[in-house]
Order: C-alpha cells, then sequence, then structure tokens
C-alpha cells in the first residue's frame, strides 16, 4: 500500500470537483458460462476473479449458464452481458430473441476467449462479437502487440506482451464491420503452421466496437468489446490480464447508452444508489457507485460529470477495500 497516500491526493482532487450530490446506479454485469462444445477448466478461476474484483470499477457480477435467464425482463435489468469463454448453441430461439432485443435497446456486450466460438449461425451474435472464431495453434509463448495504448483495455500493457495463451484465428477482419483491433497477434513470435483466412492485417486478437454491429435497424447500439486471450487458470490470476479486461468491461459500461448512468436508457440497473460526496469523504465503503462517460447515446443522460464520479467512487471503494494492486495495473 505504499501508493495509498497518492491515491487519496487524487481522491482529493477529484472529490474538489464537485458540490452537489451525485446520483447513479450500480452497474450489473450478467457473466454467461455455457458450453457446449469445448470447456474450459479456467471457467471458474474466471468468475471468482471478476467478482473479487468488481470494486474495481464499481460494478456487481452475477454469474448464470442457465439459458432460461435469458428473457426480456431478466437481460434488461443488466447494463453488461458478458461471455466468458463460451462454446457453441448456448441459447435457444427465445433465448436468442431476448439477447437481440436486449442489444437493439442499448444494451452493451463484452465477449471473452472462445466467445468468439458460439453460436456461429447467428447472424447478429458474430456481428456484436465482431468476428468468429477459425482455430488456434498450440498453446505457446508469444509476443501480443500493443496497437492502440489509448484505450481503458489497454493503456496499462507494454507495448509488447509476452502471454502464455491460444493465439487464436478468426473467419473474418472484425475491421470490416466497424471494429476497431487494439491488440494484435506478432506472428514471428510462435509457430503456426495452419492456413489462415482473411482475417485482416494486423493479426486481430482484441478490439472494440463503439457501436455494436449486432443491432437492428432503429435500435441504440451499445458498446462492444472483444478480448481473444484468457484460455489458462494462471492468466486470470494474473493482474495485468485482469486489468486489461477490467479496462474493456469499464469502456462500454461509460458508453451511457444503459440505465446506470443515463436516466432515459431502456436497459440496466434502474435502482439508483444516492451517493454524496460528504458520504464518501466520511468513509462509505460502498463500492456500489459507479459511472460511465465517453460519447453519449441518442438519449442524454441526466447525471452530473460523470467521468469524474466514475474514479472518484472508484477510488474510494479500492482504498477502503484494499484493492491496490489492480487499481495500479489500471492506473
Amino acid at each position: 500500500m505504499d501508493g495509498l497516500p497518492f491515491l487519496l491526493l487524487l481522491l482529493c482532487s477529484l472529490l474538489s470537483l464537485y458540490t452537489s450530490t451525485a446520483t447513479a446506479a450500480t452497474p450489473r454485469i450478467l457473466i454467461y458460462s455455457a458450453t457446449r462444445d469445448f470447456r474450459h477448466d479456467s471457467i471458474p478461476t474466471a468468475i471468482e476473479a471478476l467478482k473479487a474484483n468488481q470494486a474495481t470499477i464499481g460494478a456487481e457480477f452475477d454469474a448464470t449458464e442457465d439459458e432460461a435467464q435469458f428473457t426480456d425482463s431478466i437481460l434488461a435489468s443488466y447494463d453488461t452481458i458478458l461471455f466468458l469463454s463460451t462454446t457453441g448453441e448456448v441459447l435457444d430461439s427465445a433465448g436468442k430473441d431476448a439477447f437481440q432485443k436486449y442489444l437493439d435497446l442499448g444494451g452493451t456486450f463484452v465477449g471473452i476467449h472462445s466467445a468468439s466460438d458460439t453460436l456461429r449461425n447467428t447472424t447478429f451474435y458474430t456481428r456484436e462479437l465482431g468476428s468468429l472464431f477459425d482455430y488456434h495453434p498450440a498453446l505457446q509463448n508469444f509476443t501480443v502487440d500493443v496497437i492502440d495504448a489509448t484505450h481503458p483495455s489497454t493503456s496499462m500493457l507494454p507495448s509488447e506482451w509476452h502471454v502464455q495463451d491460444e493465439a487464436y484465428n478468426f473467419k473474418s477482419d472484425p475491421r470490416v464491420l466497424g471494429a476497431v483491433v487494439i491488440l494484435a497477434a506478432n506472428e514471428s513470435s510462435y509457430m503456426d503452421t495452419g492456413v489462415k483466412q482473411d482475417q485482416g492485417t494486423p493479426h486481430p486478437l482484441a478490439w472494440f466496437q463503439e457501436k455494436g454491429a449486432g443491432v437492428e435497424a432503429g435500435g441504440t447500439p451499445g458498446r462492444s468489446f472483444y478480448t481473444s486471450l484468457g484460455h489458462l487458470n494462471e492468466t486470470w490470476q494474473d493482474n495485468l490480464f485482469l486489468a486489461h479486461v477490467f479496462g474493456g468491461i469499464s469502456w462500454v459500461l461509460e458508453g451511457n447508452t444503459t440505465r446506470a448512468f443515463n436516466s432515459s436508457g431502456q436497459v440496466g440497473n434502474a435502482q439508483a444508489a444516492a451517493s454524496t460526496m460528504t458520504s464518501i469523504s466520511a468513509g462509505s465503503s460502498s463500492a456500489a457507485t459507479s459511472s460511465g462517460s465517453a460519447s453519449s447515446s441518442t438519449t442524454q443522460p441526466t447525471q452530473t460529470n460523470a467521468a469524474s464520479n466514475s474514479m472518484m467512487l472508484t477510488l474510494s471503494s479500492l482504498i477502503m477495500t484494499g484493492s491496490a494492486p489492480l487499481l495500479f495495473a489500471l492506473l
């Protein structure tokens, strides 16, 4: 906790920006980890890591593998749907319809690892994610090149990130759908004798969409984020990787298309949790409030400066809960 004085100073600086009460709601995120084909043994470790560090972004995670949870009413209470190492046909027709409606109403999406090997014949899902998994060479050490170091999911990473993981190849170039690639595989750093399809250059490993391409005409597109990394249990115990993932999750929430931070949102957590500046400075230990910023949706939120509010509350909860290592990685 050597960085605690710095964190307190930064928190105080942010607090000085506010003189009134800020009201937000805790972002709710549904982790979906159902599998119909290959199953990763890292799924329980990943869920544990996400829940253990949820205060990092002031969010609340639920986890399920029950496709019956994909109904209009249940999905409508979540700000993000996160597909974690899913494989195969994990939703029936009713579930797909509910998921499509959720996205059309401004819902946001995060896909991790084999989420790209999921619902392979469902067009809106492929578009929302960006591309489908094709194949990967043997698990090995390789270098990941950071293409965009300004994104919240990459700003903490070294320009050449050395990992042990599966270097996914994809069936198409996600950039065709408007995705921005932020991590790429350095193909000179590993062995791959397979025949690649046209996935674009540089070799995509992680990307984002400002407006998810899975939304139907007339819908309100939320943000989408995907990373292909995350195969091993050890990966989910690494603070740098977790900072990458949480940076991506926080970025999709900050799109401001859901109820947590947008009073006009149609999906997301609508239960406001009022937080005053005095309660924070008095030492409130709640990690229940956070906020987004970035671009706004077609409906403008009614809120106080959301970006700084998010940082303020996140820093407060991290200091109180002692989650400094992951915070340092995020900073």
